[in-house]
């Protein structure tokens, strides 16, 4: 089990900033210090990896979200309402599509872009020299349980070339899991696979027990999926600590009903359902990140 501990201090809201590679030896995980000088703070000291370096970029967004790179380099950003395009060198932010419905993320697959809202996963053709999306084009490729909550929707192509959705619980106790033996708009905390081998498409119930997975991506060698999970906030501000779970098919990560602290899996008493499935096959996680962090973005 790592401890990683890392806090995020500032919230940038509107402008972009980007983590990159600078080639470093070192053989642990370390954190250095880096100045940033913002137009609207100043100088701000930020808590990096050693290797690593943010460059701010001017391109103004508002409440941007996950980001996705198009096979020629182009940069799509989720939003509140928005879906904006950048071209190298991400400058200038176009709105490329807007939609009421909170579209959280997208996802490029050869000739086709997903845009994973609240309630709907969406899809348009990809066309790369497009500014604006083609609202006329805009198909619903499935459904997906809705409602106020954690109402972020994340959508990835795995290594198998299916698509993934993470799907976060309404609250901290709230009685929803992953799982076809629930109403649909219950079934929430996880993540689903898209099964498009039929004419329609549908959600496949894929891992559970997860609070809020904002994101999630594979190991490059492995394929193995892993997952930030938000954690709790009803059990004050030191536990419980956030996870960085490992995730196999039909896993099962214990929330709402099974809390881990860094060191021992205890049934959390704010919830008074029986859990859906023991303690004993709850997988604890690989990782874990202080309380309160909300890690959101991995790759």
């Amino acid at each position: 089990m790592r401890r990683f501990p890392i806090k995020i201090k500032i919230l940038l809201p509107t402008l972009l900033v980007l983590l990159f590679f600078v080639p470093a030896h070192a053989n642990e995980i370390a954190l250095q210090d880096q100045l940033l000088d913002h137009p609207s703070f100043g100088l701000v000291n930020i808590k990096v990896p050693t290797g690593y370096q943010l460059e701010l970029l001017p391109a103004e967004l508002n409440y941007p979200r996950m980001i996705e790179f198009a096979p020629n380099g182009d940069m799509y950003i989720g939003s509140g309402q928005h879906v904006y395009k950048l071209n190298p060198p991400y400058i200038n932010a176009m709105t490329f599509l807007w939609l009421p419905s909170y579209p959280h993320s997208i996802a490029i697959r050869d000739d086709e872009l997903f845009v994973a809202t609240t309630p709907q996963l969406l899809k348009l053709p990809y066309v790369s020299d497009a500014e604006q999306a083609n609202v006329d084009s805009i198909e619903v490729v499935t459904p997906l349980p809705g409602g106020a909550g954690h109402a972020s929707r994340t959508v990835r192509v795995g290594p198998d070339g299916a698509l993934y959705v993470s799907v976060g619980i309404s609250g901290n106790c709230s009685d929803q899991l992953i799982s076809n033996d629930y109403p649909f708009r219950h079934r929430r905390g996880g993540m689903f696979r898209i099964n498009e081998s039929g004419t329609v498409a549908f959600l496949e119930p894929f891992a559970s027990g997860l609070r809020n997975p904002v994101d999630f991506d594979w190991h490059p060698t492995s394929d193995v999926m892993y997952a930030a999970n938000n954690g709790p906030d009803h059990h004050g501000f030191e536990l419980p600590p956030e996870y960085f779970s490992k995730i196999t098919p039909g896993s099962f990560h214990g929330m709402p009903w099974f809390q881990f602290d860094g060191k021992h899996l205890n049934r959390d008493d704010c919830i008074d359902s029986d859990p859906p499935l023991s303690k004993d096959v709850v997988e604890i996680p690989v990782a874990t990140f202080p309380a309160r962090n909300a890690p959101l973005g991995m790759t």
